[in-house]
């Protein structure tokens, strides 16, 4: 699509119009789309054919002591994000704090039951068997598991091994 005989005139026109306050067309926003919108262009007009328009319209931007919207939100936006990533840091030491925490207990917890279970058993705590005898709850327990007769089940020693991808 060819250019309009009057584009740039356009372009210059609504350049003032933003940057003096009072436009007609668009938000008023120190952008280009905003410029283009005011003008009544395409955007790519002013990124594309119009490269020097656009380039003083920025300069005049800068000019005038204005930070263009763009960048005004982009400062906000990575503000926000960085006070994100620190409240994530914080939450995330909170938490590995919590794990040991968490670990310090069961482990707590564990060695309470391991007493209990001697005091119910009647042995004493510190002697712990080597083997379990054949009239032990741990070989009743063995020999009430159900087995699996398949030989392709995931534990079995004769179910093919997979061979390592090399890449």
């Amino acid at each position: 699509m060819s250019p309009a005989p009057d584009e740039r005139d356009r372009i210059r026109v609504s350049m003032d119009r933003i940057l003096d306050g009072t436009p007609e067309r668009s938000n008023g926003a120190l952008t280009i789309v905003a410029l283009a919108i005011e003008a009544d262009v395409p955007r790519n007009a002013l990124t594309q054919r119009h490269t020097d328009l656009k380039n003083k319209f920025y300069d005049r931007v800068r000019a005038r002591g204005g930070i263009p919207d763009v960048e005004i939100r982009l400062r906000r936006k990575i503000s926000d994000l960085k006070t994100t990533i620190t409240n994530e840091n914080k939450e995330i030491v909170r938490l590995r704090d919590d794990v040991q925490g968490f670990l310090a207990e069961n482990t707590r917890l564990t060695l309470e039951n391991k007493e209990l279970r001697d005091v119910l058993s009647g042995r004493p705590s510190n002697v712990t068997p080597l083997r379990a005898g054949p009239g032990s709850r741990w070989a009743v327990a063995r020999d009430t598991i159900p087995r699996c007769e398949s030989t392709t089940a995931w534990w079995s020693p004769t179910r093919p091994r997979r061979t390592p991808r090399t890449g």
